[in-house]
């Protein structure tokens, strides 16, 4: 710990920090952290006082932005009065943070069950959905995250699945990606019925016998921010109840506030059997996630085990971080503000951008979650390189904003509270640096 006459600065800090941590998702030998100081509301700072617009919501879940001064003040009640508690015991912190999240969502559920984070609620329910069935399966896309822990990482479709594919039973499926089918679809009309025709052929080709639960993110996130096109989720529903699978939705990136509603799902016609969520519930001030339950799957366990726990579910700091978080912003109206800015801000300027731009193929998403995918090529729709998606980050950064990138895409993803003059800010820089990257060609 530094002494109280020793401040360290950033070379210090990331010195420190690379001969001491090991870093997620990296190779360590070539890391250049950015070493972060503090933040209020949408801004962070480095040790070396240089201030940032945080435009990527730390990893897409500060929703409520940082340091809500409400949700830091229970935290603080909370440490002076328990700071924790096992999980076998009642306590009412944890009861009202329950109340408050299944207050969130459709009728009949009634149960939530905290976790860690979301990919152990995506684990948990997994267990939950195979036991409830007696059936092994899982289907997830293949554009998918769900998270790293050891059925939740093989359940995600993406490349960080192939080095830890030791659970079993999972299968994977196209879901709608109209910019670049795998249907050769020309409408999402199309895309819609060709990919549940696609999920429906794989289902009855695995044996509908065989399969518990369809994981689906609501919005694919690190995925590509994948809105599904209308009527899709709705026809997942359609085909789980013809074959008797529950639907699980992964709202970890997509809930609360982050797409413009409490649950991402409110905006489509679709009600799950189990909701995964995470991030946004408290904004991550403390690691916290969940499952939510529907009556007919917490049934189950009524006089059976449940095979599961967690030491630290339901923490007494997670509790009082997510009750003063969820009363914040319901107070302060952050989802209509995420969804009003994503309306009448962030999509009207990405849609110019898209337009005025040969670097950008797509825009896409709703409220404070979307994505701008990068093409070499408008008319092949060849992604632009890595390592040009990577200048672009650095670019952005050296004019104080902190952005996402993913692929050949920079995702758009600021707190939930941002106000229409960061917003225009931040997408400012974003212009001004594509535009200097489509002329270096």
């Amino acid at each position: 710990m530094a002494s109280p006459l020793h401040t360290p600065r950033n070379a210090e800090i990331s010195e420190r920090d690379r001969s001491s941590v090991f870093h997620s998702w990296s190779a360590q030998g070539t890391l250049a952290p950015l070493p972060l100081a503090g933040g209020s509301g949408v801004e962070v700072w480095d040790a070396d006082g240089r201030r940032y617009l945080d435009f990527s919501s730390m990893l897409v879940n500060v929703n409520i932005g940082h340091q809500h001064p409400r949700v830091v003040a229970a935290i603080q009640e909370q440490a002076a009065q328990l700071t924790t508690v096992a999980p076998a015991h009642a306590h009412e912190m944890r009861a009202h943070a329950a109340e408050l999240v299944l207050k969130r969502a459709p009728e009949g559920f009634s149960k939530v069950f905290f976790t860690n984070g979301g990919a152990d609620a995506n684990e948990n329910a997994i267990r939950m959905a195979r036991l409830t069935t007696g059936r092994d399966k899982i289907v997830s896309h293949y554009r998918s995250y769900h998270g790293n822990t050891g059925a939740a990482i093989v359940a995600t479709g993406d490349w960080r699945r192939m080095p830890n594919e030791y659970s079993r039973g999972h299968v994977h499926v196209f879901g709608p990606y109209l910019y670049r089918s795998e249907f050769w679809a020309e409408t999402p009309e199309q895309e819609c019925e060709r990919a549940l025709r696609h999920l429906e052929r794989t289902v009855q080709a695995e044996g509908p016998d065989t399969i518990a639960a369809f994981l689906f993110e609501t919005i694919p996130g690190t995925a590509g921010i994948l809105v599904p096109p209308p009527g899709y989720l709705a026809g997942v529903r359609e085909i789980a109840d013809r074959y008797g699978i529950l639907l699980i939705l992964d709202e970890v990136m997509a809930g609360f506030a982050r797409a413009g509603e409490w649950f991402a799902f409110d905006a489509f016609d679709v009600r799950p059997d189990l909701i995964t969520f995470a991030k946004g519930v408290n904004s991550g001030y403390v690691p916290v996630g969940g499952v939510v339950i529907s009556d007919a799957v917490a049934a189950v366990f009524d006089d059976r085990v449940f095979p599961g726990g967690l030491t630290y579910s339901g923490h007494p700091l997670a509790a009082a971080s997510i009750v003063a978080a969820q009363e914040a912003m319901a107070d302060e109206g952050v989802i209509e503000n995420a969804r009003r800015i994503g309306d009448e801000v962030i999509g009207p300027r990405l849609r110019t951008l898209a337009e005025e731009s040969p670097l950008v193929g797509e825009v896409r998403g709703r409220g404070v979650f979307w994505a701008v995918e990068l093409v070499a090529d408008p008319a092949t729709r060849e992604p632009v390189a890595t390592a040009r998606v990577g200048a672009i980050k650095a670019a952005m950064l050296e004019r104080g904003v902190l952005g996402f990138v993913a692929e050949n895409r920079v995702h758009v993803v600021p707190p939930a509270v941002i106000g229409d003059a960061d917003a225009h800010r931040g997408l400012d820089v974003l212009v001004e640096v594509l535009q200097a990257e489509a002329t270096r060609g």
